[in-house]
C-alpha cells in the first residue's frame, strides 16, 4: 500500500473517531504533500512527489517538530512541548524504522563500496547512494561526519 493511501486512511478513521489532534496533524500532513505535489507540477512532473520526496517531507515535519518541542521547553511550555511530542508520534507511524548506528555505520561502508569512494570529494557520490536507499530512515545530518570520518 502506498503511503498516500495509509495517510488518506488514517485521515477517514481519525474523523470516524473523532480524534482531532490526530486528524489536525495528517491534515498539515496532506497539505505538505499537496503543496510540493504543485510545486513538481511547475517543474514539469505530472505525477506529483514520489515516495521518496514524501518519506523526505514526513522527515522534515518530525524534524521541526522536535526543534519546536526544545524550543517550548526552554521557554518553559511544557504544554506545548507535549502537543509536539504527539504531532511527532502521528508523523512518526508512517515513517520505515530508523536505522541505529551500528546499521547506518554499516549502511555507509557499503556505499563507499559501491561508489568506489577514496576520499573526501566522493562524499557526494556516496550520500546520494545514502539518500537513495535509506530516506526516512536515516537522520543525514548526522551521517554527512560519519561519511566525512570514513573519507577523510
Amino acid at each position: 500500500m502506498q503511503l498516500r493511501d495509509q495517510i488518506t486512511g488514517a485521515l477517514k478513521q481519525a474523523m470516524k473517531d473523532r480524534d482531532a489532534d490526530r486528524l489536525s496533524t495528517l491534515r498539515l500532513i496532506n497539505a505538505a504533500i499537496k503543496d510540493r505535489d504543485i510545486a513538481a507540477r511547475g517543474d514539469g512532473r505530472e505525477d506529483g512527489v514520489d515516495e521518496a520526496e514524501v518519506l523526505a517531507i514526513l522527515g522534515k515535519m518530525v524534524k521541526q517538530r522536535q526543534e519546536s518541542a526544545r524550543a517550548y521547553e526552554e521557554g518553559g511550555r511544557i504544554d506545548l512541548a507535549e502537543q509536539e511530542r504527539h504531532e511527532i508520534g502521528y508523523i512518526e507511524a508512517f515513517l520505515p524504522r530508523q536505522l541505529e548506528e551500528e546499521e547506518v555505520a554499516k549502511a555507509i561502508d557499503a556505499a563507499i563500496a559501491e561508489v568506489g569512494a577514496e576520499s573526501i570529494r566522493d562524499m557526494g557520490k556516496v550520500m546520494g547512494v545514502l539518500k537513495g536507499k535509506y530516506t526516512g530512515q536515516m537522520d543525514f545530518g548526522a551521517a554527512g561526519p560519519m561519511v566525512k570520518d570514513k573519507l577523510g
